[in-house]
This record gives structure tokens, C-alpha cells and sequence, in this order.
């Protein structure tokens, strides 16, 4: 920027017009930029310099000035100069000044500072000292704060132990007062009853003399209470005072139709069925299971094939193309399918092992063209035309045009076509290419495996689909609550197991003491059953229980049995969910159970004590080889407390490994068997295998019966066996005096092993039988022979077969749940002291099993027994980095999980040395990185279950903040792949609010609960279970916010909703089973005329009227009327209970004419056949009543009508 005099012409004044407009511009003063003097004169001699130069051009001056026209020109040109350095001057001044001023000023400062610093200097001195003392008072604040907490937890735990003394004071207070309460009642029947007999003594004009105005004990009159003495435990001593709630609920209640071994019925045609129905009807058709066999209950379902050589392409193309989809689709479903066949070369070499699996057989398939040798005409035979259990059959015939089938095959057809009806045999004619006919087979098989076999209505699904998510069944029936079919069946195969011995060991004398026991008025501890190994208790108890339910169908009995320590079903807490399950179930209670394995044997007692007081009969709780549960004292600590006054606790435990705190409980000895008996039953053990012994062998055995060891029950059943196998071989002597040098069981085992391995045909079969034993012995719950299979490809079904047989048959090994497993602990600790005392080989045989089972999960076969046997072998092998990784296979997890088997899951992670939080990040950590590489809707509905399997998991841990985030992505994905009002949405709202409530965030669970609810209500409607369980989750969730009127209308509301549909499925626990086994159950009263069979169709009716199948109900009660009639004769009172269902059906249907002739000849029948005071005689006469009070009331309706037509007209 220029000076002022740049902008202002010589000739002054001037204003230099603005050239970027059209005229002249504004006159404006231009700052004049005052610069220093040196600059101000170098600028003058430029302004000069330049002037000269400009010059030389037109009107310049005369260059005769010389220099100074130079200077003048320059003066000239900025005016007088003077001014400026006088300005220049005091400026310089005026700085100079100002300098001085901020110098003094910042050395004032800098003075200031210092002092401040070292002001502040002591203020942090002094803060430091203050920190100091103050840190001194903290840390003395925080040691009283220890103290204060220390002092609190001593408080809370003397609080909780005042807490649950006083519940233990209280509920012994209860059975103290309900105790005396039944006899006071005891009492006043007596003395009423005492007082009758008086009255109608002194009626009769019969002196009665008073014992304290006689001197003599003769004229006493003997008198016993009413209820004081009761051969089985039913009411009496054990039964409860009901309250007046529910003995209105009782007066209010209708029942339906008797069963056959109901001692008292109460009022009504069974309109509404309670659950004192349910009851008696699991607790009856239980009775008949022992009809049942093996292949009917059995986890497998076995496919025998017989062919002759003209169908062996026919045979290998099934086993090549169809084969591994009925096992594919029967692994989806949760059971094994075996197809077993053997060669057709071997003539009758595997003739009692051929008939063993066709008796254990679910189907058998023929194979045949135009001729049958006559080797396998008994197999035939044997399959088709005795089946007495009405199994399913099938015939493939393969006809060919110009060539007629022989002689032997027409007649075999035309018996099974006549036998039709009560057989189960398809026949199959196929002419044409053998591909066709094997895929007809194929059709009918699956159909048959669905429908009759396993019991499933809905067949139309196709094979391929068996695997996807849809086709998984919903978890209805039981909530949230999780739980193992498997280990159900388990516990059914081992009680039918133990119940199916020939001998009874002398138990008779035990059984009245166990009723003796039991039937004591309460409290009372847990009676103890003891005895040595193989002494027969797991015998004495199912036994016992079989007599109980068929005296006594009124009471619950909840029974486990424990098989070898470590395997599932040892496990506490399964044991103590499986038993409160059960106790839910038949109280007809929906609450959410916990999982935690601390909490649930911890909430047990409580759970015990408040199902209890539901139930109307009495509790009998049986536990087998409890010594075998894993901490058992610590585990079960709720046996040591006072049970409810109607719930008796039976256990059995070995003498050896009894706990000590235990052994001052009531004990029930088994002793070892007499001489005598053990004699008889090896003698009848080797006389059904048609070997005698001779008297000096008896006589022989007789003196080696002597000791307890030898007359030990497993002893001297093995003994038998053994002496009957060596009698079929030739060589008796020979095995008679090795067996006299066995003095225990296990060395008898041994000797029995080693007696089967020399009867094999060839090094490589007995190698095979030492690695199978040795496998399942390393196994966690057995192993099936499908795997065994796998395992071994050399190995065919007639060496395994054979093999299984011969163990069998020693004691050795059983089924349970498809695996194959030791019958007896001895077995198990016999091969591991034969094979496998060297641990490196345990170890060989525990990788095998984990090889094979790690090459299934590569293949993605994640079934329920690879996350079974998977994580246990690896944590017995203590690889924690491989049990990591296989936790982390989120399939194996969540099948663990949905199973139940949550404590088994938590072990197992904190084995690997994880605790909850880090468990929780792993998991969610692994299904990001899942969800990355899915795509496809199948995919993501699959990641949707493993988030909510998740967000379940964390809930169940108490991580309730990380539970929210996988259940909520679990919604997204599922509103996103499937549909907003997809019931799958609902099951997530349903999850989420779970969470919500045990959060307190009891506002965002409702509105979540009441979504579920609309959604389940438009997709299902207003009577599905799935709307009850909304129903009973909002009720909950109300009862928590103290809202009782609201809680109690939606319970209400549930319980209505699972009223109906439990009589239309018949959804009690254990109950879906035996509707899967009801088309077997028709087909066994089929046979003879029996009273069994008449029994049997009598709850069969029952059983489809609870189905409300009316119709079909009327035709099994009246075929067990007729067959009653036939077998009994028409007074019978068992004739009686039939005519009785049938008229309370006719009053179902309102058909109340036919319902009075019914009841009056059941009427008739009972008061001729029972006593005056039956209570089935009661029970007619009332059940009559309330019909005649039904029917007056319709005429008088009828009336009423009538007079208000006439009124209109």
C-alpha cells in the first residue's frame, strides 16, 4: 500500500476520478500510512529517481538544477519533511517509553510469580500432609467396612439358618398337626363305630359288660379302628385332611369313567375331566406296559430282511438306496434304525440268534420270487405266522409272467392273508423292473416306521425335508421347561429290565414289610434298602412297585434308577428334574422350572412339599443304587429334612458304600438266598435249557451254596446260566469245577467271558468281541450297534448278532435306549479288570470313540449321541483345548441344552477353566462369525434358534443384560426371514420377556407377552396349549406385581385351555409315549378272550374317550363288555364297571334313556355281588341320582317351553 502523495496530483487538491464507473467519484480521505524514518527517506529518493527518469519525456523540467533539483523535487513532492521526523522522533519516544513500562511491569510479574510459587509451594506441602492423614483414614474406614460387610454375611447366614429352621420347624409342625388331626378322625370313626355296634348290641338285647366294673380280661371286646391297619398305603394313616377349598373343588369335580383297578370313584358323568383322572389313567395303563415287548419300547426301530438267493439284487439295492434314508430320517426323529439280514449260505448255523431278532424285531421284510428253501420256512413261520404282539409285516413278492411261484410260497401267503386281521402283513405283487418294486418297499417302510411303529399321525412329510428346521417338533407340551426323551425311555427299559425275572428270590417276606413300612403314620425318614452287589434290590423294588400299582392305582409312584457312576443317569440334578417334572405333570402345574443345578436341589423340598399337598392320594418316591449318585450326600440333602406327611422316600443303596449319616435310618436287609433256594433256582435255570444235573453234581452244588458270597442273587443266577450253556456245549463237568473254584461274582464273569471267547470260531471274532466290551466299557452311556458298525466295516450282522446274544444271555450285556450296556456294575468292573487294567489302553479306546465321533461332526451329524458321548470323552481324556472347541460347535451345545443337560453343559466349561461371562463372550463371539458366512433363509431361521438357544442359556446362568442382546437378534432375524405373525416370532417375544421378568422389568415383559399372546391367537386360536402358556406367563407375571385378580383370571383361563386339550392329546407326562403305543395296545387284545384283554380294552375306551374320540371309546367299552360277558359271566362286577362307563358315555352324548337301562343293570349287578357300603355301589347309585335330577330338570325345561309357545301363539 502507497503513500497518500501516490493518490494526490502535483497539481494538489485534485480527486482522482474512480475509474470502474461512468463519471466522477466520491471525494474520500485516504489514510496516510505513517512508516518509520529510514523507510520514509528511501522511499523519497525512489519518488526522486523516478521523476528524473520521467524527464527526459514531453513538459519535464530543465535538467539544470543539478543535485539539488533532485531533493527539492522530492520535498516538493511529499511535502515539508520536517513534520515527519518530528513525528518519527516522538513516536520513537513514545516506544521507548512504553518499553520501559513493560519491562518494569513483567519484572513486577516475574516477582509476583515467584512469590505465588512459593506460596504454592506451601499449600502443596500442607495438601500432602492432608493427603497423607487422609489416606490413613480411609484405609481405617475401609478395614470397619470389611468388618461391617463380615459382620453382615455372619448376619444373613444366621439368618438364613434361623430361616430354614423355622420352615423345618413349620412343616414339621404341619405333619405334627395333619398327623394328629387323622387321629383325632381315626378316633371319632372308632368311637362312632364302637358306638353302632353298642346300639345294635343293646337292639339285639345282648348284654355288653363294662371292662372297668369287671375284674376279668374274658369279657373284653377286641375292637380295631377303622383305617388304623391297611395292607397297602392308600388313605389311612398317609391320607391328608382336605380343606374346605377342596372339598367343594371335590363336590364340584366330575369324573369319568372307571378304571379297572379303581378302589373309589367320585360323582359324575365325566363332562370334565379333573386330574384326579389323569392320575388313575397313567397310573392304570402303566399297568399294562409289562404287556409290551421289548421292540415295542426299544429307542430302535429293527428292520429284519429275510431273501432268498433269486431277491438278493432286490435286497443289496435297499441296503445300498434306502437304507441310510430310513436311518437318516429316524436319526432326525431321535431313534436308530438297524436293517439287520443274515447270509443266506449258512443253513441253521444262527438258528436260535435269527429267532432272538425276530422276536426283538419292529418289521420284518420278506424277499421272495417263485421258490422258498425250506432253511428259512421256520424263520418265516416264525415271523409271520407267530406274532402274537401283531408287529408289522411285510411281503415282497416278485411275480414274472409265464413262471408260477411254488407250492411252499403260495401256501405262506395264503395263511398270512387269512391271518390279516390280526397280523400286521402288507403284501406286495410287483411284476416289472426290481428298482420299482424296491422303491414300493421303500414307501411302504417309511409309512409303517411313522405311522405304527413310532406312532407319528402326520406321514405326508417327504424324507428329504426330515432334516430341516420345520420339521422339528414344537416344545409344547412342557413350556419352558426342558427335558430328555431319552433318558425317559431309559428309565422305562431298566424298570421293565429288572421286573422281568422268572425268579422271585424269596421276596415275599420283604414285600410286607415294605407295606409295614410305608403304611407308618408320619414322619418318617426315608426307608433304606440294603444289600451287597447283586443282591437283588433294582428286583425287590419293581417288583414292589408292580404290586403297588395294581392294588393301589390312586397312588403316584415317582421310581429312578441309577445305573453305573458317571454315566447320565447318575446325574443329581437330572434326577431331581425328571422327579419334580413328573410331580409337575401330574399336578397339573406349568410353572417355569430353574436349571441351575444348585437352585433346583435346592428348591426340590419346596416343589416336593407343594405338589404334595395337590395331590389327592399318596407319593411313594423310589430312588435304585442312590450310592452310585455322584456327591450323593451333598446332592441330596432334602432326604435328611422331614417329608410331607403323604409322601414316603424308599432308597437302595450297597452295604459297602452306604453314607454314615444314613445308617440310623428304618433299613430293609436283603440277606443272601438260603442253600436251598440258591440249589433250586440253578437247577431250574439249567432245566429250561433241558440239561439235568446229576445228584452228585447237586450234591456238590449244594455244599458250595454255603457261603454269602455264593448264595448272592446275581451269583447264583450267572452260576445257572453258565451251568446251562456248558450243558448245551457237552462240557458240564468240565465248567462245574472251574465254576466251584469261583467264589465271588466277578471271577464268575470272568469265567463266563472267557467261556464265550472260546466258543468263538476265530481270532478275529474274539479280538471283535474284546474291542466291543472294551468300548462300551469306556463309553459314557453305551454305544448302539449301527456304530459298532461303522466302527468296525469288517464286522457283519450275523458275527455281531450272535455275539450280542451270547452276552446277553450271561448277564453280561443289555439294551437301554437303543446302546448296548452292562446289565450289572460287576460286568462293567469284570471287563475292565479282564482287558483293560493297563490305563494307556483305556485311553486307546476312549480316542477311537473320539475319533469316530469328531468325523460325524465333520459330516454334520450332530445327533443327540454325539454331543453326548463327544464332550465326555474328551473331558475323561483331559484335553481341555479340544473340549473347548467342540463346546463351541454351537449345534453340539445347543443339542445339549434343548435336552436338558444343562448341568452336564456347566462342567463341562468350567473343566475347560471358563467361568459365566467368558463362556457367554465365546459363544456370542462364534455365532457373529456364523452369521458372516450364512446366507439363505434356511440358514437363518437356523441361526434365529441358536441365538434364542442362546439368550436361554445366559438367562439360565443369571446373565440376564447378555441374554437380551442374542434373543433380541434371534427376533430380528425371524420377523425378517419368516413373517411379523410367524408363531416363531411369538417364541421369541415369549423368550425375551422371560428375561424381562426375572430382570424386574415387568412392564417391558408385558407388552412383550401380550404380542406372543395375539400372534399365537392368530395362528393357532383361542383353545391351543401354546395360548395357555401365554396365559399362565402373564399370570406370573402379574402374581409377581402383587395383581391377584389378574393373575388369577388368566389362570383360570390357561387351566381351561389345558383341560381341553389335554383331553383331546393326553399330554401328561410320559403319557404322549403311550399314545404312541396305543395301535400296539389294540392289536394285543386281538388274541384270546382274557380278562387282561377285557381290562386292557376297558382303558382303552377310557383312553380315547380322554382323547374325545367318543365314537371309538363306545366300541372298546363295549367289547369289553362282551368279552367280560364271555369270560366272567354277566354278574360279574368287572361287568358291572363296563356297563357303568358305558352309561356315563350315553350321558356324554345326552342319550340319557340308554344312560338309566345302563346304570340300573350295573346297579343291579353291584347290589348283588358287592357289600351294602361299597363305595363302587355309592358311586352307581349317585352317578343314577344325578342323571334322574339331569332328566327332570330337562322335563321341566321342556314344560317351561311348552307353556311359552302357547303364551306367543
Amino acid at each position: 500500500m502507497g503513500t497518500a502523495s501516490s493518490l494526490v496530483s502535483p497539481a494538489g487538491g485534485e480527486v482522482i476520478e474512480d475509474t470502474y464507473g461512468a463519471g466522477g467519484g466520491e471525494a474520500c480521505e485516504i489514510p496516510v500510512e505513517v512508516k518509520p524514518k529510514a523507510r520514509l527517506l528511501r522511499s523519497s529518493f525512489r519518488r526522486g529517481a523516478a521523476a528524473a527518469a520521467a524527464g527526459a519525456g514531453p513538459g519535464s523540467l530543465p535538467r539544470g538544477a543539478g543535485g539539488g533539483g533532485l531533493l527539492g523535487a522530492s520535498f516538493k513532492s511529499t511535502g515539508s519533511s520536517v513534520p515527519e521526523l518530528e513525528y518519527a522522533a516522538a513516536e520513537y519516544e513514545r516506544l521507548k517509553k512504553e518499553y520501559e513500562i513493560f519491562r518494569v511491569s513483567k519484572n513486577q510479574e516475574l516477582l509476583s510469580m515467584g512469590r505465588r510459587e512459593a506460596k504454592l509451594d506451601t499449600e502443596n506441602k500442607r495438601l500432602r500432609a492432608e493427603l497423607q492423614a487422609l489416606q490413613k483414614t480411609y484405609q481405617k474406614i475401609l478395614r470397619e467396612k470389611e468388618s461391617a460387610l463380615e459382620a453382615k454375611y455372619q448376619a444373613m447366614e444366621r439368618a438364613a439358618t434361623f430361616e430354614h429352621d423355622r420352615d423345618k420347624v413349620k412343616r414339621q409342625f404341619k405333619i405334627f398337626r395333619e398327623t394328629k388331626e387323622n387321629e383325632i378322625q381315626d378316633l371319632l370313626r372308632a368311637k362312632r363305630e364302637l358306638e353302632s355296634k353298642l346300639q345294635r348290641l343293646q337292639a339285639q338285647g345282648i348284654q355288653v359288660f363294662d371292662p372297668g366294673e369287671s375284674d376279668s380280661d374274658d369279657n373284653c371286646t377286641d375292637v380295631t379302628a377303622a383305617g388304623t391297619q391297611c395292607e397297602y398305603w392308600t388313605g389311612g394313616a398317609l391320607g391328608s385332611e382336605p380343606s374346605i377349598g377342596s372339598m367343594i373343588q371335590l363336590q364340584q369335580s366330575f369324573r369319568g369313567p372307571e378304571f379297572a383297578h379303581s378302589s373309589i370313584d367320585v360323582e359324575g358323568p365325566f363332562a370334565n375331566v379333573n386330574r384326579d383322572d389323569w392320575d388313575v389313567a397313567v397310573a392304570s395303563l402303566l399297568q399294562v406296559t409289562p404287556l409290551f415287548s421289548h421292540s415295542l419300547w426299544s429307542n430302535t426301530v429293527r428292520c429284519y430282511l429275510i431273501y432268498t438267493d433269486e431277491t438278493q439284487p432286490e435286497v443289496d439295492l435297499f441296503l445300498k438306496d434306502y437304507s441310510p434314508k430310513l436311518k437318516r430320517m429316524c436319526e432326525t426323529m431321535g431313534y436308530f434304525f438297524h436293517a439287520i439280514y443274515f447270509p443266506i449260505d449258512l443253513e441253521n448255523q444262527y438258528l436260535a440268534v435269527r429267532k432272538w431278532e425276530i422276536e426283538k424285531s419292529s418289521l420284518v421284510i420278506l424277499f421272495i420270487h417263485l421258490t422258498l428253501p425250506s432253511l428259512l420256512l421256520e424263520d418265516c413261520e416264525e415271523a409271520f405266522l407267530k406274532n402274537p404282539e401283531g408287529k408289522p409285516r411285510l411281503i415282497y413278492h416278485r411275480l414274472e409272467d409265464g413262471k408260477v411261484s411254488s407250492n411252499s410260497i403260495q401256501q405262506l401267503i395264503d395263511q398270512v392273508s387269512n391271518l390279516n386281521k390280526t397280523n400286521k402283513a402288507k403284501i406286495i405283487d410287483h411284476s416289472g423292473d426290481p428298482t420299482e418294486g424296491v422303491y414300493k418297499i421303500y414307501i411302504y417302510v417309511e409309512k409303517i416306521i411313522k405311522q405304527d411303529i413310532l406312532g407319528f399321525e402326520n406321514t405326508d412329510m417327504e424324507t428329504k425335508d426330515l432334516g430341516s428346521e420345520d420339521s422339528i417338533p414344537e416344545e409344547d407340551d412342557f413350556g419352558d421347561v426342558l427335558w430328555d426323551i431319552h433318558d425317559e425311555q431309559e428309565q422305562m427299559e431298566t424298570f421293565q429290565q429288572a421286573s422281568n425275572s422268572a425268579h422271585e428270590l424269596g421276596f415275599d417276606k420283604y414285600y410286607q414289610r415294605l407295606n409295614d413300612l410305608v403304611a407308618a403314620p408320619a414322619p418318617i425318614p426315608p426307608l433304606l434298602v440294603s444289600g451287597g452287589p447283586g443282591s437283588g434290590k433294582s428286583l425287590l423294588l419293581s417288583k414292589w412297585i408292580q404290586l403297588q400299582q395294581k392294588n393301589s392305582p390312586n397312588t403316584l409312584i415317582l421310581s429312578h434308577f441309577v445305573g453305573r457312576p458317571m454315566s447320565t443317569s447318575s446325574e443329581p440334578s437330572l434326577i431331581i428334574k425328571r422327579l419334580t417334572l413328573k410331580l409337575m405333570q401330574h399336578s397339573w402345574s406349568v410353572s417355569a422350572l430353574t436349571l441351575d443345578p444348585a437352585k433346583l436341589l435346592e428348591e426340590f423340598p419346596r416343589w416336593l412339599e407343594k405338589l404334595s399337598a395337590r395331590h389327592q392320594g399318596s407319593i411313594i418316591i423310589i430312588i435304585d443304587s442312590i450310592d452310585q449318585v455322584q456327591q450323593v450326600e451333598k446332592h441330596m440333602k432334602w432326604l435328611i429334612d422331614p417329608l410331607p406327611v403323604n409322601v414316603r422316600v424308599i432308597v437302595s443303596v450297597n452295604v459297602e458304600t452306604c453314607p454314615p449319616a444314613w445308617r440310623l435310618w428304618p433299613t430293609l436287609h436283603l440277606d443272601p438266598l438260603n442253600p436251598k433256594d440258591a440249589k433250586s433256582i440253578i437247577i431250574a435255570e439249567c432245566h429250561s435249557m433241558d440239561v439235568k444235573l446229576s445228584k452228585e453234581q447237586e450234591k456238590k452244588l449244594e455244599r458250595h451254596c454255603r457261603s454269602a458270597t455264593t448264595c448272592n442273587a446275581l451269583y447264583v443266577t450267572l452260576f445257572g446260566k453258565v451251568m446251562a450253556r456248558a450243558g448245551r456245549a457237552g462240557n458240564l463237568d468240565k465248567i462245574l469245577h472251574q465254576c466251584f473254584q469261583c467264589q465271588d461274582t466277578i471271577s464268575l464273569y470272568r469265567l463266563a467271558l472267557r467261556s464265550i471267547q472260546e466258543s468263538l470260531a476265530n481270532d478275529m471274532d474274539k479280538e471283535l468281541m474284546k474291542q466291543i466290551l472294551c468300548l462300551i466299557n469306556v463309553s459314557h452311556n453305551g454305544v448302539s450297534e449301527s456304530e459298532l458298525m461303522e466302527l468296525y466295516p469288517e464286522l457283519s450282522w450275523a458275527v455281531l448278532t450272535s455275539l450280542i446274544h451270547s452276552l446277553h444271555k450271561m448277564c453280561l450285556l443289555t439294551y437301554g435306549c437303543g446302546l448296548l450296556k452292562f446289565q450289572h456294575l460287576q460286568a462293567w468292573e469284570t471287563v475292565r479288570l479282564e482287558y483293560m487294567e493297563d490305563p494307556t489302553i483305556i485311553s486307546s479306546y476312549r480316542q477311537k470313540l473320539i475319533n469316530y465321533f469328531t468325523m460325524q461332526l465333520s459330516r454334520d451329524r450332530v445327533t443327540w449321541r454325539s454331543a453326548d458321548e463327544l464332550p465326555w470323552l474328551f473331558q475323561q481324556q483331559g484335553s481341555k483345548q479340544k473340549l473347548h472347541d467342540c463346546l463351541l460347535n454351537l449345534f453340539v451345545s445347543q443339542n445339549l441344552y434343548k435336552r436338558g443337560h444343562f448341568a452336564e453343559l456347566l462342567s463341562y466349561w468350567q473343566f475347560v477353566g471358563k467361568d459365566k461371562s467368558a463362556m457367554a463372550a465365546e459363544y456370542f463371539d462364534s455365532l457373529k462369525q456364523h452369521e458372516k458366512n450364512w446366507e439363505g433363509e434356511e440358514n437363518m431361521i437356523c441361526l434365529a434358534d441358536l441365538y434364542e438357544t442362546l439368550g436361554r442359556f445366559l438367562r439360565d446362568l443369571g446373565l440376564l443384560s447378555q441374554a437380551v442382546v442374542p434373543l433380541q437378534r434371534s427376533l430380528e432375524i425371524r420377523e425378517t426371514a419368516l413373517d411379523p405373525d410367524h408363531p416363531r416370532v411369538a417364541q421369541s417375544l415369549h423368550q425375551l420377556a422371560s428375561v424381562y421378568v426375572q430382570w424386574k422389568k415387568f412392564g417391558n415383559a408385558e407388552q412383550l407377552y401380550k404380542q406372543a399372546l395375539e400372534i399365537a391367537e392368530n395362528a393357532y386360536g383361542a383353545e391351543h396349549p401354546h395360548i395357555a402358556r401365554e396365559l399362565e406367563a402373564l399370570a406370573t407375571l402379574y402374581q409377581k406385581q402383587n395383581k391377584y385378580e389378574q393373575a388369577e383370571h388368566f389362570r383360570k383361563k390357561s387351566f381351561k385351555i389345558r383341560q381341553k386339550a389335554t383331553r383331546r392329546k393326553g399330554n401328561s407326562y410320559g403319557f404322549a409315549l403311550l399314545r404312541r403305543r396305543a395301535l400296539q395296545l389294540e392289536e394285543l387284545t386281538l388274541g384270546k378272550d382274557t380278562p387282561d384283554n377285557a381290562r386292557t380294552l376297558n382303558e382303552l375306551g377310557v383312553l380315547y374317550y380322554l382323547q374325545n374320540n367318543l365314537e371309538t371309546a363306545d366300541q372298546f367299552l363295549k367289547r369289553s363288555l362282551e368279552m367280560r360277558e364271555r369270560v366272567l359271566g354277566p354278574d360279574h362286577p368287572d361287568c358291572a364297571q363296563s356297563l357303568n362307563n358305558l352309561a356315563a358315555l350315553c350321558n356324554e352324548k345326552k342319550q340319557y334313556d340308554k344312560a338309566e337301562e345302563l346304570y340300573e343293570r350295573a346297579l343291579d349287578i353291584r347290589r348283588r355281588a358287592l357289600a351294602p357300603d361299597h363305595p363302587s355301589l355309592a358311586y352307581t347309585v349317585k352317578h343314577l341320582a344325578i342323571l334322574y335330577k339331569k332328566m327332570i330338570s330337562l322335563l321341566f325345561f321342556r314344560g317351561n317351553l311348552t307353556k311359552l309357545y302357547l303364551c306367543m301363539s
